[in-house]
């Protein structure tokens, strides 16, 4: 298995004023064009959609490269009509049930902790925790596919945590101490997935600022520091795919994707009722607006038989997740599909908890635009649960901007040396 290049940003000359974020969902292709001001607090200024039709994506990755343009130069074309201007620059999310996002964490004795820790110390640090990630995500994706040489690439990493002694820093240079503690969160994705975004922005004519695992994106808009340290789970059910982030001491420990979303319970819809596909939709949207009429009793059937399933998966990932600690209190729910009532009374349920390592009942709530405060949306348009995930990859654009730490520095260097 080849250890991928790592998709970089190049280095910019000037701070980024204005972006894109393209959130390319397996139901719709959505864009939103925003700013950046000094502060770096983000405003939305226009938003654009198009539907995908049922054969362009499947569960959450491209299918037909031409027609996902197609589908994102309209809904960009929207977005930009709408704002007044256009980026050059994208941040695109990547999502499927090959996409692999966890925290690796590792701790170095130090055979002198009277010396000030240096810059050489943490970039070989952070060496050993990324050669440590490779051997994990060559393992798991070996072990899913059953092929022994898929071309994996790293989409993106991230420092989490790093502690001395216990004692936790946001930069541990020049500190001095026994034990070095760093975890980095890295996002690993078959070759064929990240080429085709790829070629998705650059047929678009479109500057590749990063590709980011989306629910690595979701969970870190909604990271406040209270969040960070109590802990949460996220869940943001789409269109062909379930995305799970687990947020615990304080900070992103894994992702996980599987491919049961919103569009599988339509069909189940469309196959019950003997209904088309598109009236379907329409109708399972009826009924989470609570509006379905007469078959209303009959949907409920069918989508109760499906969120059963769809909690099971949920409860799988979950518990690969916990590794046998205990899980956070809190479950944010966002995504299209989490429109419907079932899934999160499913999520709340007695027999769903108890199930897994929670302490006590979580808390399930489902999250909106409003509840997002780093990116500010001035068109009035992001009013649905549906919106967080590209709100979230806006949010990744301005954490770019922020100043580099020495250990985001030294992270760089050390990705920059591992290509192949």
């Amino acid at each position: 298995m080849t250890f991928l290049k790592r998709f970089w940003p190049r280095e910019r000359a000037e701070p980024l004023t204005a972006c894109t974020a393209l959130d390319i969902g397996t139901e719709f292709a959505k864009a939103l064009v925003f700013d950046i001001d000094p502060d770096g607090r983000g405003t939305v200024r226009g938003v654009g959609r198009k539907r995908q039709g049922l054969a362009h994506m499947q569960s959450g990755t491209v299918a037909d490269i031409a027609a996902v343009v197609d589908n994102c130069a309209v809904a960009l074309q929207e977005a930009e009509e709408m704002a007044g201007f256009r980026p050059t620059q994208v941040v695109i999310g990547i999502a499927g049930e090959l996409v692999k996002g966890f925290t690796t964490t590792h701790t170095q004795e130090r055979k002198k902790p009277d010396l000030p820790i240096t810059d050489a110390e943490v970039q070989k640090l952070i060496d050993t925790v990324q050669v440590e990630a490779l051997t994990e995500a060559r393992r798991a994706i070996t072990w899913e596919t059953g092929l022994p040489n898929v071309d994996v690439r790293l989409v993106h990493a991230a420092v989490t945590t790093v502690a001395i002694d216990g004692y936790p820093l946001t930069n541990p240079i020049g500190f001095q101490g026994r034990n070095v503690t760093i975890g980095i969160f890295n996002a690993f994705a078959p070759l064929v997935h990240l080429g085709a975004l790829q070629s998705v922005a650059a047929q678009l004519d479109l500057e590749l600022l990063d590709i980011v695992a989306e629910p690595y994106a979701v969970a870190r808009v909604l990271g406040t520091e209270q969040i960070r340290q109590a802990g949460a789970l996220f869940v943001d059910v789409g269109g062909g795919t379930t995305d799970v982030a687990l947020v615990r001491h304080g900070g992103i420990e894994g992702t996980r994707m599987f491919a049961l979303g919103g569009r599988a319970f339509t069909k189940s819809i469309a196959d019950h009722l003997d209904l088309p596909f598109p009236r379907a939709e329409s109708l399972k949207v009826d009924y989470a607006r609570g509006i379905a009429g007469d078959q209303a009793a009959r949907v409920a059937a069918v989508v109760a038989g499906d969120v059963e399933i769809w909690a099971a998966g949920v409860e799988l990932v979950m518990e690969e997740l916990a590794a046998g600690d205990l899980l956070p209190g809190r479950i944010y729910l966002c995504g299209g599909g989490s429109r419907l009532p079932e899934v999160r009374t499913a999520l709340a349920a007695e027999g769903f908890w108890r199930r897994l390592p929670f302490a006590r009942p979580p808390e399930v709530t489902v999250i909106g635009p409003s509840d997002i405060e780093a990116v500010v949306d001035a068109t009035g348009l992001l009013v649905d649960q549906q919106d967080v995930t590209p709100m979230g990859l806006a949010y990744q654009a301005i954490e770019l901007q922020g100043s580099e730490d020495p250990l985001e520095v030294a992270l760089r260097r050390v990705l920059k040396a591992m290509k192949v």
